[in-house]
């Protein structure tokens, strides 16, 4: 089949590439002549594990391209995908202006029946927008608007396109349904599961499912608070809940809050759907404002354990939202290393694939080569990212070039005896603190929440 993509970010890249890779002609389209340049040229605008390289194999084939030319692309594809941005506004809502832009810009160089298909997340209803546009600008076009939202994590993307938990489509047209099913047959002849509806549906499935997500980390990060206080052990609690079918294991790792493109901004965007249908969601609003309070202080938790910050200098090992990703967009660190600067501390932070995109983003931070360096001579090591290499860290070695042994861990990566082995002194998430040298944890070391500090 015939497929264009309208826009190379994130979304973009991933689909045009992995549909290339089921055997489809896949064009690219983007309105920035250097990210189609960068990507003629062997290059790719964003870090996504094995993308570059499936990108080049499929160039090879001559399967995949890239270019500018949105007239010359339209006119001969079977579904144009939009993948364009949908920012959060003012409001917290999904921004539209980059989508229509797109319906605007295709909508005179349709010809032939062309299924347009919104791969970005956007609220419900928008199809039934561009629908109405389509019909507007051109009334002889013959077009079926469809939904087929994204399920892609970043770190993963490449295996949650080609071996996905569902597809799901939202289209009454029966063209259209069938241009979609023979799209996706390399994947359904394989067991991925198609899920047909209507369009609105589909819009609100994305929605709901990464709601349903923030609120269960949101959920387990809150009981790692309780954790911390009764003396008991998140990991442990969260494992005897996730041995529950019905609950699942995934998505019970406490930490220092979700961030990225995708579930602060979908929950804000649901929240907004919500209010304008004046159905409160209770749920949901508590678990974006448990969300944003619980980063906003990551700073009060490093001081409640390392004490006054001024003139100390503080290591932040990882500065991208997750690991397997350059993606800085609602990161814990951007909340954590202002307020670490702003109470007196000197930050050296390292991370594997995110350092360029941070520089402008975090001024005042020095950057180092590896986590060691930016270990030397600090009060305190933060752990903030969950990178496989930090997993492996030799402790001893980190232990020596530190002036103070304490290791404040935001993803749980050790065990609480190896840190104390290796001489540090050790807090974690939802877990008893321990020290390498007293034998019993002050209540100050326990209480790595703001809370717990005063006490």
């Amino acid at each position: 089949m015939k497929i264009g993509v309208i826009g190379t970010g994130y979304v973009g890249l991933v689909t045009g590439t992995c549909l290339a890779e089921l055997g489809h002609e896949v064009i690219c389209v983007d309105a920035l002549p250097q990210k189609i340049d960068l990507l003629n040229d062997g290059g790719c605008p964003i870090y996504e594990p094995g993308l570059i390289e499936l990108i080049r194999k499929q160039r090879q084939a001559e399967r995949l391209s890239f270019s500018t030319d949105l007239a010359a692309m339209a006119p001969d594809r079977d579904a144009i995908f939009l993948a364009v941005g949908t920012p959060p506004g003012p409001d917290g809502e999904a921004d539209l202006g980059f989508v229509r832009a797109a319906v605007r810009d295709l909508a005179p160089h349709l010809a032939g029946f062309t299924a347009v298909v919104t791969k970005s997340t956007v609220p419900v209803g928008t199809g039934d927008q561009i629908d109405a546009m389509l019909a507007d600008l051109r009334p002889d076009a013959d077009v079926a608007v469809v939904s087929n939202p994204e399920f892609l994590r970043e770190g993963s993307a490449i295996g949650d396109f080609l071996k996905p938990d569902r597809i799901v489509v939202g289209t009454d047209d029966l063209r259209a349904r069938e241009t979609m099913q023979a799209l996706y047959a390399p994947l359904t002849d394989g067991g991925a599961p198609l899920l047909i509806t209507d369009r609105r549906t589909s819009e609100l499935i994305k929605y709901a499912a990464n709601a349903f997500l923030a609120v269960k980390i949101s959920y387990i990060n809150e009981i790692a608070d309780l954790c911390e206080e009764l003396g008991a052990d998140a990991a442990r609690v969260a494992e005897g809940m996730g041995l529950d079918a019905r609950i699942g294991a995934r998505f019970l790792e406490p930490g220092p809050g979700f961030g990225g493109s995708c579930f602060p901004k979908d929950t804000d965007a649901l929240l907004g759907t919500g209010r304008a249908a004046a159905v409160p969601l209770r749920v949901v609003t508590a678990a974006s404002e448990a969300n944003r309070e619980r980063k906003r202080l990551l700073a009060a938790r490093v001081a409640a354990v390392a004490g006054e910050l001024k003139g100390r200098t503080v290591a932040v090992l990882g500065l991208t939202f997750k690991a397997g990703t350059d993606d800085m967009r609602e990161a814990a660190s951007l909340e954590l290393i202002p307020e670490l600067q702003r109470r007196g501390a000197k930050v050296r932070a390292f991370d594997p694939k995110g350092m360029e995109a941070a520089r402008d983003l975090l001024p005042g931070v020095a950057f180092c080569r590896d986590a060691y360096d930016a270990a030397k001579s600090a009060s305190a090591v933060v752990i903030l990212t969950e990178w496989p290499n930090f997993r492996t860290l030799d402790l001893k070695r980190l232990g020596a070039v530190v002036e103070t042994p304490l290791l404040i861990d935001m993803r749980n990566l050790f065990h609480p005896e190896d840190a104390t082995r290796a001489g540090f002194d050790y807090v974690s998430i939802g877990r008893p603190a321990v020290a390498a040298r007293a034998p019993k944890p002050s209540r100050r070391l326990r209480a790595s929440r703001p809370t717990g500090a005063a006490a």
